[in-house]
């Protein structure tokens, strides 16, 4: 394909991307194909022959629209949201034109630069204290992860470079094995997935520490689980304080927790991958009360903030202890300016990395703060929207305060009767939920997702939820 026919293709993904999410609304938020739908609508094999831009545009909607997901549906209420935008997706445009692969400075200068300077905005946007940031002169500054799971799991590795070696000064007789052996890790037993995963990976154990009646883990119980651990010549290294859990979005209490760790040498990493977003909004910032007494601290602009995926914001307070975990120098990746930036490859899990800070470059010149402020309001108002609806009808409960653009809710009565519930509504395809699990009690949760959501999506999947609630009570009565 040369340039003519480029453009010509381009133009025309513009204009199909555009119609797509202007009328999002008008599809079916979760397909109905089954398992292998998609292998009979293809050739068994590659074509020989180059085929015209045209045909692949004709089977867009034939092989693959059939089997989408539409996260971007005002009706999708599942997970947290995924974030999108125009101007990122303009972004991701440029970024797959340049194609560098900015593991060093000298890969290509602007990847690395343009990086150091937006999560340097974006910091400052959120009100994190300056010792986290490029531009207080230190070593500190941020890095585009992939995801909140490789946040957490290389802070685990930082956290576990850091006390090998606090360990070896003190215990020069120990070899690496004696110490591994020993580290132990904490989390909130409501923390995500990925932190029980980053310890499976990194090698550690981690435990899973019970949070009070609100869900919250407190500084006591941490100090209790270390202190008991400690007397079992174990020795404490990491914790995770979660700002916005999966299940629910509660908040760990940081300060407490933030206490705990610095009276202990304990590196202490802050997950907000969902909640992280809210804090560009001063009225919410009370959530990371303690923030500065962390490590590090990471969220996902790309959920909550417009930035399309992959674009998770980590900060680092001394990300020496990640580059000596990870540094490996070969002479094909040594260059001139060594030290004078940061080579991001030593700050990551994987050594190439995507041109990613395009994206937040765009969006946040092209939003400017106050818009995206307004879009985080927007949408807590429009879950506090749903739990008036909810409340309003004595069948209903709300298993959690509504505190960001989550509301977690159930019918009053068994698990039976909300998993009915669940089955109904995405029986119907006409929006969709998950269920978590907390304490042996199974609720529904909804998220609002979209950037396209409005007041009248809200009370339509209000009406969804209870039609399909009519059903299963009725059906019970029988």
């Amino acid at each position: 394909m040369e340039a003519p026919d480029f453009k010509e293709f381009a133009k025309a993904m513009t204009d199909y991307i555009a119609e797509y999410l202007e009328n999002i609304r008008d599809r079916q938020v979760v397909p109905s194909v089954k398992p292998g739908y998609l292998r009979p609508l293809v050739p068994e094999q590659a074509p020989q022959q180059p085929e015209p831009w045209t045909a692949v545009m004709a089977d867009i909607e034939r092989v693959v629209m059939s089997g989408v997901t539409h996260w971007h549906s005002p009706r999708f209420h599942a997970y947290f949201p995924t974030a999108n935008s125009y101007p990122a997706i303009v972004a991701d445009m440029l970024s797959g034109a340049i194609a560098c692969i900015g593991f060093t400075w000298i890969a290509s200068p602007a990847c690395t630069e343009l990086e150091v300077v937006m999560l340097d905005w974006l910091g400052q946007m959120l009100g994190l204290p300056e010792e986290f940031l490029a531009r207080s002169g230190g070593e500190a500054g941020g890095v585009i992860q992939g995801t909140a799971s490789e946040a957490t799991l290389v802070a685990l590795l930082g956290a576990k470079s850091r006390m090998m070696q606090r360990v070896k000064e003190q215990h020069p007789e120990w070899s690496d094995t004696d110490i591994l052996s020993k580290l132990v890790g904490y989390c909130n037993k409501q923390a995500h997935s990925s932190v029980e995963r980053a310890g499976l990976l990194g090698g550690v154990r981690l435990k899973s520490l019970q949070p009070d009646g609100q869900r919250r883990l407190r500084g006591d119980t941490l100090r209790d689980a270390i202190d008991e651990d400690i007397r079992n010549g174990l020795i404490p290294f990491y914790v995770v304080a979660t700002l916005g859990t999966t299940s629910s979005c509660t908040f760990d209490a940081l300060d407490e927790i933030g206490d705990v760790c610095l009276s202990h040498g304990i590196w202490l990493h802050v997950d907000a991958a969902y909640a992280g977003s809210a804090f560009i909004c001063p009225e919410y910032r009370y959530l990371m009360k303690g923030v500065e007494k962390a490590d590090s601290f990471n969220f996902n602009p790309h959920k909550w903030m417009l930035v399309n995926f992959d674009c998770s914001a980590m900060w680092l307070k001394q990300p020496r202890w990640i580059v000596d975990a990870f540094n490996v120098d070969p002479l094909y990746l040594k260059h001139d300016q060594q030290g004078s930036a940061p080579d991001y490859r030593h700050w990551q899990i994987p050594l190439g990395r995507r041109f990613r800070a395009l994206e937040l470059w765009f969006v946040l010149r092209l939003y400017g703060v106050e818009n995206l402020q307004k879009h985080i309001r927007r949408q807590i108002a429009l879950a506090h929207l749903f739990e008036k609806l909810c409340t309003s009808d004595d069948r209903f409960e709300l298993f959690e305060e509504v505190t960001m653009g989550l509301v977690c809710f159930k019918l009053k009565g068994s698990n039976e009767i909300n998993e009915e519930l669940l089955r109904r509504i995405n029986g119907r395809g006409k929006i969709h939920l998950v269920p978590p699990k907390i304490d042996d009690v199974y609720f529904l949760r909804l998220a609002i997702c979209s950037r396209f959501s409005e007041e009248s999506d809200i009370h339509i999947s209000w009406e969804e939820i209870k039609s399909s609630a009519d059903e299963v009570l009725k059906s019970q009565k029988k």
